[in-house]
């Protein structure tokens, strides 16, 4: 799990945010306290991967990480005491110069004076906390993924159709709207119309959230705006959903090919991720939502392992082979029948032969 998260950090561009981004309310259980450095709260954090510098302090410089949270626990504290005077002060000092972006004293640890003063010197923000050092790591690393997450906005819609975060892309004016409201109706549960926020966490999960501002309200034109919450009730909603599939609502064209057999396995690119990808032609009489409502099943199925496509061309590949076994074996056995054939009239001719001089006697 931390390679695939370090692999996550490495790759990944992630959005920046300011060292005040930790005053933020989410982050009120830790009750952070600003010690010094407050000219600092402008400094950049670039990575959601908090550090504790205990190496640092012990020489090996090399193992900070620019521009992350480093978080001073009583392991450190008691470390720095140990050093005599000097030699903590220049620890403290080299650190202090490196590329950081905070610290963070936890478990209501007193930093040492050196250090307090060598951070109000870099204008590095010190924070102070009564939590625990693990409690303070869990809790700012899922709050920075949460923050800083690579994001994108884009314009389709996001429902829970059972149980599967279906992605509804299409043109405007295609009907996405319509085709949610009666997923709604049909019990399945909105996310988001019109603008989705999809973020990508670790491990390649892509989650969809709604627009605060228009969270949960769709716009159909001849009516206007409802509120989906208002009118169908609070579980016809959720806030956020990871994505699974991608359905692609298309004006239908005459003379495009479309898959016919659900084999082509298309898939669709959202930062980087790919996901499976199904488009569907709009014609007039085409039940879109029940249409919809199939590709979820279908894609539930699949990942049960069980393939509808896939085993019907296996069947019908099964099925040709056998029948081509048995058309070589006729064959073989007519080759042989007309063999038997031939020979008995070569036979029956050579005796006709020898018996007519005894005819003509």
């Amino acid at each position: 799990m931390s390679d695939q998260r370090e692999a996550w950090e490495d790759d990944e561009s992630f959005v920046e945010t300011e060292v005040r981004t930790l005053e933020s309310p989410e982050l009120s259980d830790l009750s952070l306290r600003l010690v010094t450095g407050a000219d600092g709260l402008d400094r950049m954090i670039l990575k959601p991967r908090v550090q504790k510098p205990g190496l640092a302090f012990a020489g090996y410089y090399e193992y900070i990480k620019p521009g992350r949270v480093q978080i001073i626990g009583a392991s450190e504290i008691g470390y720095l005491n140990s050093l005599p005077p000097r030699l903590r002060e220049k620890r403290v000092r080299d650190v202090a110069g490196l590329d950081v972006s905070c610290f963070v004293a936890t478990r209501g640890i007193e930093p040492i004076t050196e250090f307090v003063r060598e951070c109000e010197n870099h204008s590095i923000p010190l924070f102070r906390t009564d939590s625990m050092s693990s409690t303070t790591i869990t809790r700012i690393t899922y709050f920075l993924e949460e923050t800083m997450a690579p994001r994108v906005t884009i314009h389709g819609g996001l429902l829970d159709v059972y149980g599967i975060g279906l992605l509804l892309l299409g043109d405007s004016g295609v009907g996405k709207s319509e085709c949610a409201l009666d997923l709604v109706w049909r019990g399945h549960r909105l996310v988001s119309d019109d603008t989705v926020l999809i973020k990508r966490h670790p491990n390649e999960v892509l989650i969809g959230y709604s627009n605060d501002l228009i969270s949960h309200h769709m716009e159909l034109r001849g009516i206007g705006i409802i509120s989906v919450k208002d009118l169908f009730g609070v579980s016809s909603t959720r806030d956020l959903k990871p994505i699974d599939l991608v359905v692609k609502l298309e004006r239908w064209v005459e003379g495009t090919e479309y898959d016919r057999l659900g084999l082509a396995g298309e898939t669709y690119e959202l930062l980087g991720v790919t996901k499976p990808f199904v488009r569907l032609p709009v014609a007039s009489g085409r039940n879109l939502a029940l249409l919809v409502e199939i590709a979820a099943r279908n894609h539930l199925m699949k990942l049960q392992g069980y393939n509808t496509a896939e085993d019907l061309v296996s069947r019908v590949n099964d099925e040709i082979q056998r029948r081509g076994n048995e058309g070589d074996t006729s064959v073989q056995l007519a080759s042989e029948s007309a063999s038997m054939r031939d020979k008995h009239i070569i036979n029956r001719s050579q005796h006709e032969r020898q018996q007519a001089p005894r005819r003509r006697k």
